[in-house]
Protein backbone atom coordinates (compact mmCIF):
# COMPACT_ATOMS: atom_id res chain seq x y z
CA UNK A 1 0.00 0.00 0.00
CA UNK A 2 1.34 3.30 -1.25
CA UNK A 3 0.71 6.32 0.37
CA UNK A 4 0.72 9.97 -0.64
CA UNK A 5 1.47 12.86 1.69
CA UNK A 6 0.49 16.49 1.29
CA UNK A 7 2.81 19.13 2.56
CA UNK A 8 1.14 22.04 4.67
CA UNK A 9 3.89 24.23 6.49
CA UNK A 10 6.74 22.19 7.57
CA UNK A 11 4.61 18.87 7.94
CA UNK A 12 3.34 16.23 5.95
CA UNK A 13 0.41 15.34 6.24
CA UNK A 14 -1.05 11.97 4.54
CA UNK A 15 -3.89 11.73 2.07
CA UNK A 16 -6.21 9.53 3.95
CA UNK A 17 -10.02 8.82 2.24
CA UNK A 18 -12.73 6.80 3.91
CA UNK A 19 -13.92 4.24 0.83
CA UNK A 20 -17.56 4.81 0.41
CA UNK A 21 -20.03 7.26 -1.72
CA UNK A 22 -21.94 9.78 -0.85
CA UNK A 23 -25.44 8.44 0.18
CA UNK A 24 -28.36 10.59 1.59
CA UNK A 25 -29.28 10.23 5.12
CA UNK A 26 -32.29 11.45 6.26
CA UNK A 27 -34.04 12.92 9.61
CA UNK A 28 -33.67 9.24 11.24
CA UNK A 29 -30.48 8.37 9.77
CA UNK A 30 -29.30 11.51 11.49
CA UNK A 31 -30.72 10.89 14.68
CA UNK A 32 -29.32 7.44 14.90
CA UNK A 33 -25.93 9.34 14.31
CA UNK A 34 -25.93 11.61 17.04
CA UNK A 35 -27.00 8.30 19.15
CA UNK A 36 -23.94 6.50 17.89
CA UNK A 37 -21.35 9.51 18.77
CA UNK A 38 -23.01 10.40 22.22
CA UNK A 39 -23.88 7.15 23.43
CA UNK A 40 -21.79 4.03 21.32
CA UNK A 41 -18.96 5.24 20.83
CA UNK A 42 -17.27 1.84 19.95
CA UNK A 43 -19.63 0.93 17.69
CA UNK A 44 -20.08 4.31 15.98
CA UNK A 45 -15.70 4.16 15.70
CA UNK A 46 -15.87 0.96 13.85
CA UNK A 47 -18.30 1.69 11.69
CA UNK A 48 -16.80 4.80 10.36
CA UNK A 49 -12.80 3.12 10.29
CA UNK A 50 -14.76 0.15 8.57
CA UNK A 51 -16.50 2.27 5.90
CA UNK A 52 -19.91 0.95 6.92
CA UNK A 53 -20.97 3.81 8.60
CA UNK A 54 -22.80 6.13 5.76
CA UNK A 55 -24.32 2.61 4.43
CA UNK A 56 -25.83 2.01 8.25
CA UNK A 57 -27.41 4.91 8.53
CA UNK A 58 -29.04 5.44 5.14
CA UNK A 59 -30.50 1.17 5.99
CA UNK A 60 -31.77 2.71 9.20
CA UNK A 61 -33.44 5.34 8.13
CA UNK A 62 -35.04 3.31 5.34
CA UNK A 63 -36.00 0.37 7.48
CA UNK A 64 -37.48 3.80 9.99
CA UNK A 65 -39.63 4.96 7.00
CA UNK A 66 -40.61 1.96 5.92
CA UNK A 67 -41.83 0.78 10.14
CA UNK A 68 -43.63 4.06 10.24
CA UNK A 69 -45.49 3.80 7.51
CA UNK A 70 -46.67 0.05 8.46
CA UNK A 71 -47.13 0.95 11.94
CA UNK A 72 -49.25 4.03 11.06
CA UNK A 73 -51.56 1.67 8.59
CA UNK A 74 -51.96 -0.69 11.19
CA UNK A 75 -53.22 1.91 13.65
CA UNK A 76 -55.60 3.50 11.21
CA UNK A 77 -57.45 -0.05 11.52
CA UNK A 78 -57.72 -0.10 14.84
CA UNK A 79 -58.61 3.41 14.96
CA UNK A 80 -60.40 4.61 12.25
CA UNK A 81 -60.15 8.85 11.17
CA UNK A 82 -62.82 11.08 10.97
CA UNK A 83 -64.28 11.13 7.27
CA UNK A 84 -61.48 13.28 5.69
CA UNK A 85 -63.99 15.46 3.51
CA UNK A 86 -66.12 16.88 6.56
CA UNK A 87 -64.18 17.42 9.10
CA UNK A 88 -60.26 17.91 7.63
CA UNK A 89 -58.64 19.48 10.65
CA UNK A 90 -60.38 16.29 12.47
CA UNK A 91 -58.57 14.12 10.32
CA UNK A 92 -55.56 15.73 10.38
CA UNK A 93 -55.28 15.76 13.79
CA UNK A 94 -55.77 12.04 13.97
CA UNK A 95 -53.58 11.67 11.62
CA UNK A 96 -50.77 13.09 13.04
CA UNK A 97 -51.33 11.57 16.37
CA UNK A 98 -50.87 8.21 14.94
CA UNK A 99 -48.07 8.96 12.39
CA UNK A 100 -46.05 10.51 16.30
CA UNK A 101 -47.08 7.50 18.16
CA UNK A 102 -45.42 5.42 15.42
CA UNK A 103 -42.43 7.31 15.14
CA UNK A 104 -42.03 6.98 18.86
CA UNK A 105 -42.20 3.10 18.67
CA UNK A 106 -40.00 3.47 15.28
CA UNK A 107 -37.30 5.81 17.69
CA UNK A 108 -37.33 2.96 20.62
CA UNK A 109 -36.81 0.06 18.63
CA UNK A 110 -34.47 1.09 15.68
CA UNK A 111 -32.73 4.83 16.56
CA UNK A 112 -31.68 4.67 20.44
CA UNK A 113 -31.53 0.92 20.48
Amino acid sequence: MELTYTQQGDYLIPDLMLPGEETFIGKHGMLRKTYLKNHRKGMYASLMLSGKLNSHLAEIDRTAKERIEQITKKMVMCNPAPDKTTDPLGWTGHMNSLRHSAEETVLAELIYN
